[in-house]
């Protein structure tokens, strides 16, 4: 709850703040990011899903139990909320042991766990343990699955559910330690991703083939304590950006403008902790119609 309070008195200054700072940024809107989690009992958080835009709770704040095992959850990429008057439909990506798994299930109002359908916990394949990161991003019919592995290599896959094909490969990303989706359209998505040097760039990756992603730098130190980025919408143009670290288990909220190389304008919003301790962070989002990202 407390990170809960946090991330709504953040919203009501994001706007302001990203006008004052950034032309391209929003002149008014409402922001959200709550950023969601997976704790050590397996329970996935809500945080109150927000979905649409202005975004709305729906649900309960807090875990949802029995969504996955104790223990056994160590990657998860962002998960769709699809909310109805009654709950929600949920689904995702998480990495357990040694694979990916496709995780789809639906709560009530209550935010209790209804029976699970035929897409309970499909796997997709084994050799997921060396990750350090996955992410999907879904946009119109398109879904793009992305996974960063421990030796470098950012991979690229269409996901439909359970059934993947390979659309490319990257090698050069050793260096990244946490990676954020803060743009998807028709011709590319974009990262943000901080290095365990402290450095923060933009890592555009256009939806052709041969897959070339195109790397800015955004700022050259600074960022290394995060391991985890989360970021969500703000504004036309703008992004709102979380950056949690698990040494000291705080999180930091910060207003993004347009990503414009190293003009990219930054302010530090807010800071809130030390309650962010769960195994697993990841961000929350609603279906592709009503959860754009145009940060870059």
């Amino acid at each position: 709850m407390k990170r809960l309070i946090a991330a709504t008195a953040v919203a009501t200054v994001v706007a302001a703040m990203l006008t004052a700072s950034a032309a391209q940024a929003a002149t008014s809107a409402s922001c959200s990011l709550q950023p969601g989690s997976v704790l050590a009992s397996g329970a996935q958080n809500n945080g109150g899903i927000t979905v649409g835009w202005p975004p709305q709770n729906v649900g309960q704040p807090g875990p949802i139990f029995g969504v996955f095992k104790p223990g056994q959850v160590q990657l998860s990429t962002s998960f769709t909320s699809e909310a109805y008057s009654w709950g929600a439909t949920n689904h995702g990506w998480v990495v357990q042991g040694d694979s990916l798994y496709y995780r789809e299930y639906t709560i009530d109002i209550m935010n209790e766990l209804l029976p699970d359908g035929p897409a309970e916990n499909q796997p997709v394949g084994a050799g997921w343990s060396n990750y350090k990161a996955v992410e999907v991003s879904e946009y119109a019919n398109r879904t793009t699955m992305y996974g960063l592995r421990a030796d470098g290599t950012l991979f690229r896959w269409s996901a439909d559910r359970w059934l993947f094909k390979k659309t490319g490969a990257a090698p050069g990303f050793a260096a990244v330690q946490s990676m954020a989706l803060i743009s998807k359209t028709s011709t590319y998505d974009t990262f943000l991703a901080n290095t365990r040097g402290g450095a923060l760039y933009t890592i555009r990756i256009p939806t052709t083939s041969p897959m070339k992603p195109i790397v800015k730098p955004v700022r050259t130190r600074t960022w290394q304590g995060f391991e985890k980025l989360v970021a969500s919408k703000c504004g036309n143009y703008g992004t709102l950006l979380v950056g949690i670290d698990k040494d000291t288990r705080t999180a930091h909220w910060y207003a993004v403008g347009h990503a414009n190389g190293t003009a990219t304008v930054i302010n530090h919003l807010s800071a809130s902790g030390p309650s962010f301790n769960d195994p697993v962070y990841f961000r929350w989002g609603g279906n592709p119609g009503i959860d754009p990202l145009n940060g870059d």
